[in-house]
């Protein structure tokens, strides 16, 4: 049972019951890994709860950037977002089509810009349909609604703030990869990578913090899993994965514990592996 909060997760009865709320954004903010032929876009325009709009994660980032779905510009992030009529004053809900996946990583680009009144669908949209609620494949109505944006900076990370906490051991390093990824033994989807960790980072792997049928485990239950992988929860945190994608579901889980003081490296091992003066490790250490 979901504990329903909306500034960081909420329900499919929660959503049910606020569905035709007039203050209610829906998105839609599903993001397939590269080695996945399916389209995002598409499979929303043939199935999406009602009034969703499509978050287009690819696109709503920095393209002057080399590395995928960078953190976009503050002008950005407003402009296209105003398009889609969800700004200031709204409860946002997003969702992914494949559970908890990559909503999380909307969740925490809004709360990087300042807004809080957003939460992930628990379950996604498999949860929705299993459940035989509402779905459409119309375009919402949009109006647009004016953001006012302010970035928390301490909520990102760049390459050189990670190989410091690195070495300094100041934070905790937590990496959502697979745990094969992670001890370089299984091989990285994109080329040219290495394989292997960040030096000092521990392995929580994001299908770790959820439950068999797609949804995040309880509070109890994650404060479980970090205690399983040693985390000094004193500590702040900095999440990683292969893209920043699936790290942000660390830091929803963080989040959903209380615990406030986590980043994200938005780089992540697309960054990391591919960087010649960075060192890698392998294993468990």
């Amino acid at each position: 049972m979901t504990q329903d909060d909306p500034k960081t997760l909420v329900s499919t009865d929660w959503l049910g019951a606020h569905l035709k709320d007039p203050d209610l954004r829906l998105l839609d903010g599903t993001w397939f890994m590269p080695d996945d032929d399916r389209d995002a876009k598409a499979a929303y325009e043939s199935a999406h709860i009602p009034g969703a709009r499509f978050f287009d994660i690819d696109d709503i980032s920095d393209h002057r950037s080399d590395l995928p779905h960078m953190v976009p510009p503050v002008e950005k992030f407003m402009s296209r977002l105003r398009a889609m009529g969800v700004g200031d004053g709204h409860q946002v809900v997003v969702y992914d089509q494949q559970g908890v996946m990559s909503a999380p990583r909307v969740w925490w680009l809004f709360r990087l810009m300042g807004q809080e009144n957003i939460a992930v669908l628990d379950g996604g949209l498999p949860k929705w349909m299993a459940e035989d609620r509402a779905i459409e494949d119309l375009p919402p109505v949009v109006r647009d609604r004016h953001m006012t944006v302010r970035r928390q900076n301490q909520m990102v990370k760049d390459v050189t703030q990670v190989s410091s906490a690195s070495k300094l051991g100041d934070y905790e390093i937590l990496d959502a990869r697979s745990t094969g990824r992670f001890r370089g033994e299984a091989p990285e989807p994109r080329e040219g990578l290495r394989s292997g960790h960040i030096p000092g980072s521990k392995s929580i792997p994001y299908t770790e913090l959820l439950t068999g049928n797609g949804t995040m485990k309880s509070p109890d239950d994650l404060r479980a899993v970090f205690a399983a992988a040693k985390v000094d929860m004193s500590m702040p945190v900095i999440t990683s994965c292969g893209s920043g994608i699936t790290a942000a579901i660390i830091n929803l889980a963080l989040e959903r514990v209380g615990k406030t003081d986590h980043a994200l490296y938005d780089g992540s091992w697309t960054e990391w592996g591919a960087y010649p003066t960075v060192p890698v490790a392998t294993g468990d250490t």
